[in-house]
Protein backbone atom coordinates (compact mmCIF):
# COMPACT_ATOMS: atom_id res chain seq x y z
CA UNK A 1 0.00 0.00 0.00
CA UNK A 2 2.90 2.34 0.71
CA UNK A 3 3.92 2.03 -2.94
CA UNK A 4 0.49 3.20 -4.18
CA UNK A 5 0.08 6.03 -1.67
CA UNK A 6 3.65 7.33 -1.60
CA UNK A 7 6.09 6.03 -4.19
CA UNK A 8 3.86 5.94 -7.29
CA UNK A 9 2.48 9.52 -6.98
CA UNK A 10 5.98 10.96 -6.46
CA UNK A 11 7.39 9.08 -9.44
CA UNK A 12 4.54 10.14 -11.73
CA UNK A 13 4.86 13.78 -10.61
CA UNK A 14 8.59 13.76 -11.31
CA UNK A 15 7.98 12.30 -14.77
CA UNK A 16 5.61 15.19 -15.45
CA UNK A 17 2.12 13.66 -15.46
CA UNK A 18 -0.82 16.01 -14.69
CA UNK A 19 -1.85 15.94 -11.04
CA UNK A 20 -5.26 14.37 -11.72
CA UNK A 21 -3.63 11.47 -13.60
CA UNK A 22 -1.19 11.01 -10.72
CA UNK A 23 -3.96 10.78 -8.14
CA UNK A 24 -6.25 8.62 -10.26
CA UNK A 25 -3.43 6.17 -11.04
CA UNK A 26 -2.49 5.88 -7.37
CA UNK A 27 -6.08 5.16 -6.33
CA UNK A 28 -6.62 2.64 -9.15
CA UNK A 29 -3.43 0.72 -8.31
CA UNK A 30 -4.33 0.68 -4.62
CA UNK A 31 -7.87 -0.58 -5.22
CA UNK A 32 -6.90 -3.29 -7.72
CA UNK A 33 -3.65 -4.65 -6.29
CA UNK A 34 -3.74 -3.92 -2.57
CA UNK A 35 -7.35 -3.55 -1.40
CA UNK A 36 -9.18 -5.76 -3.93
CA UNK A 37 -12.13 -3.37 -3.90
CA UNK A 38 -14.45 -3.28 -6.95
CA UNK A 39 -13.67 -0.36 -9.25
CA UNK A 40 -17.31 0.70 -8.91
CA UNK A 41 -16.19 2.35 -5.66
CA UNK A 42 -13.87 4.55 -7.70
CA UNK A 43 -16.69 5.70 -9.97
CA UNK A 44 -19.03 6.36 -7.05
CA UNK A 45 -16.48 8.48 -5.21
CA UNK A 46 -15.46 10.39 -8.33
CA UNK A 47 -19.01 11.53 -8.99
CA UNK A 48 -19.82 11.96 -5.30
CA UNK A 49 -16.88 14.33 -4.87
CA UNK A 50 -18.26 16.92 -7.27
CA UNK A 51 -21.88 16.46 -6.18
CA UNK A 52 -21.61 19.45 -3.84
CA UNK A 53 -23.80 22.56 -3.97
CA UNK A 54 -20.92 24.88 -2.95
CA UNK A 55 -18.90 23.87 -6.02
CA UNK A 56 -21.54 25.42 -8.29
CA UNK A 57 -20.05 28.78 -7.32
CA UNK A 58 -16.78 27.93 -9.08
CA UNK A 59 -17.98 28.16 -12.72
CA UNK A 60 -20.18 31.15 -11.91
CA UNK A 61 -17.34 33.21 -10.41
CA UNK A 62 -15.00 32.15 -13.21
CA UNK A 63 -17.55 33.27 -15.79
CA UNK A 64 -18.19 36.61 -14.07
CA UNK A 65 -14.45 37.27 -13.93
CA UNK A 66 -14.02 36.22 -17.56
CA UNK A 67 -16.67 38.69 -18.68
CA UNK A 68 -15.36 41.52 -16.53
CA UNK A 69 -11.79 40.99 -17.72
CA UNK A 70 -12.85 41.85 -21.27
CA UNK A 71 -13.54 45.38 -22.44
CA UNK A 72 -12.89 48.50 -20.37
CA UNK A 73 -13.85 47.30 -16.89
CA UNK A 74 -10.23 47.15 -15.69
CA UNK A 75 -9.43 50.59 -17.12
CA UNK A 76 -12.50 52.12 -15.43
CA UNK A 77 -11.35 50.69 -12.09
CA UNK A 78 -7.81 51.96 -12.73
CA UNK A 79 -9.15 55.48 -13.41
CA UNK A 80 -11.26 55.40 -10.24
CA UNK A 81 -8.39 54.24 -8.01
CA UNK A 82 -5.92 56.67 -9.57
CA UNK A 83 -8.31 59.58 -9.05
CA UNK A 84 -8.59 58.64 -5.37
CA UNK A 85 -4.86 58.11 -4.79
CA UNK A 86 -3.92 61.72 -5.50
CA UNK A 87 -0.34 62.97 -5.18
CA UNK A 88 1.21 60.18 -3.14
CA UNK A 89 4.71 59.10 -4.27
CA UNK A 90 4.51 56.18 -6.68
CA UNK A 91 0.83 56.80 -7.39
CA UNK A 92 0.84 54.45 -10.39
CA UNK A 93 2.22 51.59 -8.28
CA UNK A 94 -0.34 52.24 -5.54
CA UNK A 95 -3.05 52.34 -8.21
CA UNK A 96 -1.93 48.90 -9.44
CA UNK A 97 -2.30 47.56 -5.88
CA UNK A 98 -5.77 49.06 -5.38
CA UNK A 99 -6.99 47.98 -8.82
CA UNK A 100 -5.83 44.39 -8.23
CA UNK A 101 -7.62 44.27 -4.88
CA UNK A 102 -10.89 45.55 -6.36
CA UNK A 103 -10.63 43.32 -9.42
CA UNK A 104 -9.96 40.38 -7.11
CA UNK A 105 -13.26 41.10 -5.39
CA UNK A 106 -14.90 40.51 -8.78
CA UNK A 107 -13.09 37.52 -10.27
CA UNK A 108 -11.31 35.65 -7.45
CA UNK A 109 -8.81 34.34 -10.02
CA UNK A 110 -5.22 35.54 -9.68
CA UNK A 111 -3.96 34.82 -13.20
CA UNK A 112 -6.79 36.81 -14.79
CA UNK A 113 -5.93 39.81 -12.63
CA UNK A 114 -2.23 39.68 -13.51
CA UNK A 115 -3.05 39.69 -17.22
CA UNK A 116 -5.90 42.23 -17.13
CA UNK A 117 -4.49 44.74 -14.65
CA UNK A 118 -0.97 44.26 -16.03
CA UNK A 119 -2.06 45.27 -19.53
CA UNK A 120 -3.68 48.41 -18.11
CA UNK A 121 -0.86 49.43 -15.72
CA UNK A 122 2.44 48.31 -17.28
CA UNK A 123 2.53 50.83 -20.20
CA UNK A 124 1.98 53.93 -18.00
CA UNK A 125 4.48 52.63 -15.41
CA UNK A 126 7.07 52.20 -18.16
CA UNK A 127 6.31 55.68 -19.48
CA UNK A 128 6.73 57.14 -15.98
CA UNK A 129 10.20 55.61 -15.68
CA UNK A 130 9.60 52.76 -13.27
CA UNK A 131 12.34 50.09 -13.48
CA UNK A 132 11.19 47.05 -15.43
CA UNK A 133 12.10 44.74 -12.56
CA UNK A 134 10.00 46.70 -10.06
CA UNK A 135 6.96 46.92 -12.37
CA UNK A 136 7.18 43.23 -13.28
CA UNK A 137 7.56 42.14 -9.65
CA UNK A 138 4.70 44.33 -8.45
CA UNK A 139 2.17 43.24 -11.08
CA UNK A 140 3.11 39.56 -10.76
CA UNK A 141 2.94 39.55 -6.97
CA UNK A 142 -0.04 41.78 -6.28
CA UNK A 143 -2.38 39.55 -8.30
CA UNK A 144 -1.94 36.84 -5.65
CA UNK A 145 -4.08 38.91 -3.26
CA UNK A 146 -7.08 37.86 -5.33
CA UNK A 147 -7.28 34.36 -3.85
CA UNK A 148 -7.28 35.85 -0.34
CA UNK A 149 -9.85 38.62 -0.80
CA UNK A 150 -13.36 37.19 -1.34
CA UNK A 151 -14.80 35.86 -3.55
CA UNK A 152 -11.95 33.36 -3.67
CA UNK A 153 -12.23 30.15 -5.67
CA UNK A 154 -9.58 28.31 -3.57
CA UNK A 155 -11.58 29.17 -0.43
CA UNK A 156 -14.67 27.53 -1.93
CA UNK A 157 -12.66 24.38 -2.59
CA UNK A 158 -11.08 24.48 0.90
CA UNK A 159 -14.52 24.94 2.47
CA UNK A 160 -15.80 21.89 0.60
CA UNK A 161 -12.77 19.76 1.50
CA UNK A 162 -12.65 20.85 5.15
CA UNK A 163 -16.44 20.97 5.59
CA UNK A 164 -16.15 24.59 6.66
CA UNK A 165 -18.51 27.51 6.02
CA UNK A 166 -17.60 29.46 2.88
CA UNK A 167 -19.19 32.73 4.19
CA UNK A 168 -17.02 32.45 7.32
CA UNK A 169 -13.93 31.90 5.19
CA UNK A 170 -14.82 34.86 3.00
CA UNK A 171 -15.32 37.09 6.05
CA UNK A 172 -12.00 35.89 7.48
CA UNK A 173 -10.15 36.68 4.25
CA UNK A 174 -11.05 40.38 4.08
CA UNK A 175 -8.65 41.79 6.69
CA UNK A 176 -5.65 39.59 5.74
CA UNK A 177 -6.13 40.57 2.09
CA UNK A 178 -6.31 44.27 2.97
CA UNK A 179 -3.29 43.87 5.27
CA UNK A 180 -1.17 42.49 2.43
CA UNK A 181 -2.44 45.14 0.01
CA UNK A 182 -1.62 47.84 2.57
CA UNK A 183 1.88 46.49 3.17
CA UNK A 184 2.60 46.41 -0.57
CA UNK A 185 1.22 49.95 -1.00
CA UNK A 186 3.44 51.26 1.83
CA UNK A 187 6.47 49.56 0.25
CA UNK A 188 5.63 51.12 -3.14
CA UNK A 189 5.40 54.59 -1.55
CA UNK A 190 8.72 54.09 0.28
CA UNK A 191 10.41 52.82 -2.89
CA UNK A 192 9.05 55.72 -4.92
CA UNK A 193 10.25 58.28 -2.36
CA UNK A 194 13.69 56.71 -2.28
CA UNK A 195 14.07 56.75 -6.06
CA UNK A 196 12.20 59.96 -6.78
CA UNK A 197 9.40 58.49 -8.89
CA UNK A 198 6.34 60.33 -10.07
CA UNK A 199 3.57 61.75 -7.95
CA UNK A 200 0.04 61.69 -9.26
CA UNK A 201 -2.18 64.67 -9.86
CA UNK A 202 -3.53 66.52 -6.84
CA UNK A 203 -6.80 65.07 -5.56
CA UNK A 204 -9.81 66.64 -7.21
CA UNK A 205 -13.37 65.98 -6.12
CA UNK A 206 -14.53 66.73 -9.65
CA UNK A 207 -12.12 64.23 -11.24
CA UNK A 208 -12.86 61.64 -8.54
CA UNK A 209 -16.61 62.07 -9.01
CA UNK A 210 -16.27 61.71 -12.79
CA UNK A 211 -14.16 58.54 -12.40
CA UNK A 212 -16.65 57.16 -9.87
CA UNK A 213 -19.63 57.74 -12.16
CA UNK A 214 -17.77 56.24 -15.12
CA UNK A 215 -16.76 53.18 -13.10
CA UNK A 216 -19.84 52.73 -10.92
CA UNK A 217 -21.11 49.73 -12.87
CA UNK A 218 -17.75 48.01 -12.62
CA UNK A 219 -17.47 48.82 -8.90
CA UNK A 220 -20.97 47.54 -8.25
CA UNK A 221 -20.01 43.87 -8.59
CA UNK A 222 -18.07 43.53 -5.29
CA UNK A 223 -20.82 45.33 -3.38
CA UNK A 224 -23.51 43.09 -4.82
CA UNK A 225 -21.52 39.90 -4.19
CA UNK A 226 -20.28 40.63 -0.66
CA UNK A 227 -23.23 42.76 0.39
CA UNK A 228 -25.64 40.03 -0.66
CA UNK A 229 -23.73 37.32 1.21
CA UNK A 230 -23.23 39.21 4.48
CA UNK A 231 -26.62 40.87 4.29
CA UNK A 232 -28.22 37.43 4.26
CA UNK A 233 -29.84 37.97 0.85
CA UNK A 234 -28.23 34.95 -0.77
CA UNK A 235 -25.61 32.23 -0.27
CA UNK A 236 -22.13 32.36 -1.86
CA UNK A 237 -23.33 30.04 -4.63
CA UNK A 238 -26.36 32.22 -5.34
CA UNK A 239 -24.09 35.30 -5.17
CA UNK A 240 -21.90 33.77 -7.86
CA UNK A 241 -24.93 33.26 -10.10
CA UNK A 242 -26.04 36.85 -9.53
CA UNK A 243 -22.51 38.03 -10.34
CA UNK A 244 -22.73 36.18 -13.68
CA UNK A 245 -25.95 37.88 -14.66
CA UNK A 246 -24.65 41.26 -13.50
CA UNK A 247 -21.37 40.90 -15.41
CA UNK A 248 -23.19 39.87 -18.58
CA UNK A 249 -25.64 42.79 -18.37
CA UNK A 250 -22.90 45.33 -17.65
CA UNK A 251 -20.45 44.25 -20.35
CA UNK A 252 -23.02 43.40 -23.02
CA UNK A 253 -25.90 45.86 -22.54
CA UNK A 254 -24.57 48.77 -20.41
CA UNK A 255 -21.03 49.25 -21.74
CA UNK A 256 -21.93 47.65 -25.10
CA UNK A 257 -18.35 46.42 -25.44
CA UNK A 258 -19.08 42.72 -25.86
CA UNK A 259 -21.17 41.14 -28.56
CA UNK A 260 -23.32 38.07 -28.01
CA UNK A 261 -20.51 36.08 -29.64
CA UNK A 262 -18.05 37.40 -27.00
CA UNK A 263 -20.42 36.44 -24.18
CA UNK A 264 -20.75 32.93 -25.58
CA UNK A 265 -16.99 32.69 -26.13
CA UNK A 266 -16.44 33.63 -22.47
CA UNK A 267 -18.88 30.86 -21.52
CA UNK A 268 -16.90 28.38 -23.64
CA UNK A 269 -13.62 29.40 -21.95
CA UNK A 270 -15.30 29.08 -18.55
CA UNK A 271 -16.61 25.61 -19.33
CA UNK A 272 -13.13 24.44 -20.32
CA UNK A 273 -11.49 25.84 -17.18
CA UNK A 274 -14.29 24.51 -14.96
CA UNK A 275 -13.75 21.04 -16.39
CA UNK A 276 -10.07 21.27 -15.53
CA UNK A 277 -10.89 22.33 -11.98
CA UNK A 278 -13.56 19.71 -11.33
CA UNK A 279 -11.52 16.77 -12.63
CA UNK A 280 -8.81 17.74 -10.11
CA UNK A 281 -11.47 18.05 -7.39
CA UNK A 282 -12.86 14.60 -8.19
CA UNK A 283 -9.50 12.79 -8.33
CA UNK A 284 -8.09 14.51 -5.27
CA UNK A 285 -11.23 13.70 -3.28
CA UNK A 286 -10.95 10.03 -4.20
CA UNK A 287 -7.30 10.04 -3.13
CA UNK A 288 -8.31 11.67 0.17
CA UNK A 289 -10.99 8.98 0.64
CA UNK A 290 -8.35 6.31 0.10
CA UNK A 291 -6.08 7.89 2.72
CA UNK A 292 -8.96 8.08 5.20
CA UNK A 293 -10.00 4.47 4.63
CA UNK A 294 -6.41 3.39 5.31
CA UNK A 295 -6.29 5.42 8.55
CA UNK A 296 -3.45 7.68 7.36
CA UNK A 297 -4.84 10.91 8.92
CA UNK A 298 -5.58 9.11 12.20
CA UNK A 299 -2.04 7.72 12.29
CA UNK A 300 -0.59 11.20 11.68
CA UNK A 301 -2.71 12.69 14.48
CA UNK A 302 -1.55 9.99 16.87
CA UNK A 303 2.07 10.62 15.89
CA UNK A 304 1.76 14.39 16.40
CA UNK A 305 0.06 13.90 19.76
CA UNK A 306 2.80 11.49 20.88
CA UNK A 307 5.39 14.20 20.12
CA UNK A 308 3.47 16.75 22.24
CA UNK A 309 3.81 19.43 19.55
CA UNK A 310 2.52 22.91 20.41
CA UNK A 311 0.31 25.03 18.17
CA UNK A 312 3.07 27.39 17.08
CA UNK A 313 5.43 24.53 16.25
CA UNK A 314 2.82 22.73 14.19
CA UNK A 315 1.88 25.93 12.33
CA UNK A 316 5.55 26.62 11.60
CA UNK A 317 6.04 23.10 10.20
CA UNK A 318 2.86 23.34 8.12
CA UNK A 319 3.87 26.75 6.75
CA UNK A 320 7.21 25.37 5.59
CA UNK A 321 5.45 22.39 4.00
CA UNK A 322 2.89 24.56 2.21
CA UNK A 323 5.50 27.03 0.95
CA UNK A 324 7.42 24.16 -0.61
CA UNK A 325 4.30 22.50 -2.03
CA UNK A 326 3.03 25.84 -3.37
CA UNK A 327 6.16 26.16 -5.53
CA UNK A 328 5.22 23.02 -7.47
CA UNK A 329 1.43 22.55 -7.28
CA UNK A 330 -1.38 24.92 -8.15
CA UNK A 331 -3.54 26.06 -5.18
CA UNK A 332 -6.56 23.87 -5.94
CA UNK A 333 -4.48 20.69 -6.25
CA UNK A 334 -2.58 21.48 -3.05
CA UNK A 335 -5.77 22.21 -1.11
CA UNK A 336 -7.50 19.03 -2.21
CA UNK A 337 -4.43 16.88 -1.66
CA UNK A 338 -3.38 18.19 1.76
CA UNK A 339 -6.57 19.35 3.49
CA UNK A 340 -7.71 15.83 4.50
CA UNK A 341 -4.26 15.23 6.03
CA UNK A 342 -3.82 18.58 7.76
CA UNK A 343 -7.30 19.28 9.13
CA UNK A 344 -7.17 16.43 11.70
CA UNK A 345 -3.75 17.68 12.84
CA UNK A 346 -4.80 21.28 13.41
CA UNK A 347 -8.01 20.20 15.12
CA UNK A 348 -5.98 17.96 17.43
CA UNK A 349 -4.03 20.95 18.79
CA UNK A 350 -7.04 23.30 18.91
CA UNK A 351 -6.42 25.52 15.87
CA UNK A 352 -9.54 27.12 14.40
CA UNK A 353 -10.15 25.67 10.93
CA UNK A 354 -11.31 29.05 9.56
CA UNK A 355 -8.07 30.68 10.71
CA UNK A 356 -6.13 27.75 9.30
CA UNK A 357 -7.96 28.12 5.98
CA UNK A 358 -6.63 31.67 5.66
CA UNK A 359 -3.11 30.56 6.62
CA UNK A 360 -3.40 27.80 3.99
CA UNK A 361 -4.59 30.25 1.34
CA UNK A 362 -1.87 32.85 2.03
CA UNK A 363 0.82 30.16 1.73
CA UNK A 364 -0.53 29.09 -1.63
CA UNK A 365 -0.89 32.72 -2.74
CA UNK A 366 2.87 33.05 -2.29
CA UNK A 367 3.32 29.93 -4.41
CA UNK A 368 1.49 31.67 -7.26
CA UNK A 369 4.46 33.98 -7.88
CA UNK A 370 7.31 32.08 -6.23
CA UNK A 371 9.97 30.56 -8.51
CA UNK A 372 10.31 28.21 -10.23
CA UNK A 373 6.73 27.34 -11.25
CA UNK A 374 4.49 30.15 -9.98
CA UNK A 375 1.64 30.44 -12.46
CA UNK A 376 1.57 34.26 -12.23
CA UNK A 377 5.17 34.37 -13.44
CA UNK A 378 4.29 32.57 -16.65
CA UNK A 379 1.10 34.62 -17.13
CA UNK A 380 3.14 37.82 -16.82
CA UNK A 381 5.75 36.46 -19.20
CA UNK A 382 3.17 35.46 -21.81
CA UNK A 383 0.50 38.16 -21.55
CA UNK A 384 2.79 41.12 -20.80
CA UNK A 385 5.83 40.00 -22.83
CA UNK A 386 8.18 40.21 -19.84
CA UNK A 387 11.43 38.29 -19.52
CA UNK A 388 11.66 35.59 -16.86
CA UNK A 389 14.90 36.91 -15.40
CA UNK A 390 13.34 40.36 -15.02
CA UNK A 391 10.34 38.91 -13.19
CA UNK A 392 12.49 36.71 -10.95
CA UNK A 393 14.58 39.69 -9.84
CA UNK A 394 11.54 41.89 -9.34
CA UNK A 395 9.50 39.58 -7.12
CA UNK A 396 12.13 39.12 -4.38
CA UNK A 397 11.05 42.08 -2.16
CA UNK A 398 7.40 41.14 -2.57
CA UNK A 399 8.07 37.57 -1.46
CA UNK A 400 9.62 39.03 1.70
CA UNK A 401 6.52 41.22 2.28
CA UNK A 402 4.18 38.27 1.86
CA UNK A 403 6.27 36.15 4.26
CA UNK A 404 6.11 38.87 6.92
CA UNK A 405 2.34 39.08 6.41
CA UNK A 406 2.12 35.27 6.62
CA UNK A 407 3.85 35.27 10.00
CA UNK A 408 1.46 37.94 11.32
CA UNK A 409 -1.62 36.13 10.00
CA UNK A 410 -0.38 32.77 11.30
CA UNK A 411 0.40 33.83 14.85
CA UNK A 412 -2.24 36.53 15.35
CA UNK A 413 -5.51 34.67 14.66
CA UNK A 414 -7.51 37.82 15.40
CA UNK A 415 -6.45 39.26 12.03
CA UNK A 416 -8.55 36.57 10.37
CA UNK A 417 -11.24 35.90 12.99
CA UNK A 418 -12.04 39.59 13.54
CA UNK A 419 -13.58 39.66 10.08
CA UNK A 420 -15.90 36.78 11.00
CA UNK A 421 -17.13 38.69 14.06
CA UNK A 422 -17.39 41.94 12.10
CA UNK A 423 -19.36 40.62 9.13
CA UNK A 424 -21.22 37.66 10.59
CA UNK A 425 -21.35 38.51 14.29
CA UNK A 426 -20.02 35.06 15.35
Amino acid sequence: MGFALGVLPVVLLLIGFPIYIVLLAAVSVALVFFMHVPLAALHQNLFGAIDAFALLAVPFFIYAGELMSRGSVAQRIVDFVQAGVGRVPGSLGVTAVGTSAIFGAISGASAATVATVGKAMLPPMRKAGYPETFSAGLITAVGAIDIIIPPSIPMIVYGTAAQESVPRLYAAGVLPGLLIAGMIAVYVIWYAKRHGFERGHAFSFRAFGHAFVRGIWALGAPFIILGGIYGGVFSPTEAAAVACVYAALVTWLVFRELSLHDVLEAASTTALFTGQVLIIVACASVFAWLLTVNQVPAAMVAWIQSMNVSQWELLLAINVLLLVVGCFLDPLSAILLLTPLLIPLVKAVGIDTVHFGIVFTVNLAIGLFHPPFGINIFVAQSALKLKLEVIYRGIIPFIVLYLVALLLITYIPAISLAGVKLFLGT
